[in-house]
């Protein structure tokens, strides 16, 4: 979307998102099925997607250039481990339907659903979070917001028009007999880190 501000943070006051919303957040997004971290550095984050990557055994990835990828390192960790790795637009959207592996960042969570909340303007953000079977979401662990009503006053402060994702859990869809569905629309796997340290750039 386009931002009037450049920091969504100066458009509400100070106590009225924070950590204190986690657990609740946690609880909510494992309970749609996302795969939650939460993790002190971006070391532990790089981690974490090392195994993954491994159990996984993922051969490709596509990859926005966001502040946690670069901090964390993660094209020499993918190269480390023979993955294939997409960073640049045009690769991104000829790689993105055959990756195993889309790794973005979000701007914030959401306590009462679950959510994470994906500034999408570019074409590139929402390939990664659509196309690969595993979507890979990276946030600092101190930007949760308690309600979606709290989430949609923020937008209306920060943003003028373009894309938005509200993402809750993996791709689940019931249409056909009533049968739940995981990942017909979408990655079948939704791994969410939260980040606690601060990330230079990554304050959405």
């Amino acid at each position: 979307m386009k931002k009037i501000c450049e920091n969504w943070k100066q458009v509400i006051p100070e106590g009225t998102y924070g950590p204190q919303y986690w657990n609740e957040f946690s609880t909510r997004a494992s309970a749609v099925s996302a795969e939650v971290f939460r993790v002190k550095t971006v070391a532990e984050a790089r981690g974490v997607i090392s195994e993954l990557v491994k159990s996984a055994s993922a051969k490709k990835a596509v990859m926005t250039q966001n502040p946690y990828a670069k901090a964390a390192e993660l094209t020499d960790l993918f190269r480390s481990l023979d993955v294939e790795v997409y960073t640049e637009a045009p690769d991104i959207r000829t790689h993105c339907d055959t990756a195993d592996f889309g790794i973005s960042a979000v701007e914030f969570g959401i306590a009462e659903t679950g959510s994470v909340c994906q500034d999408a303007t570019a074409i590139e953000d929402r390939l990664v979070s659509t196309l690969p079977p595993v979507h890979i979401a990276f946030f600092n662990s101190n930007y949760i917001l308690p309600s979606v009503q709290a989430a949609v006053e923020i937008i209306s402060g920060v943003f003028d028009r373009g894309y938005l994702s509200f993402i809750t859990g993996p791709s689940r869809t019931a249409d056909i007999e009533r049968v739940l569905t995981i990942g017909v629309h979408g990655p079948c796997r939704l791994v969410i880190i939260a980040v606690d340290e601060d990330v230079a750039g990554g304050a959405q």
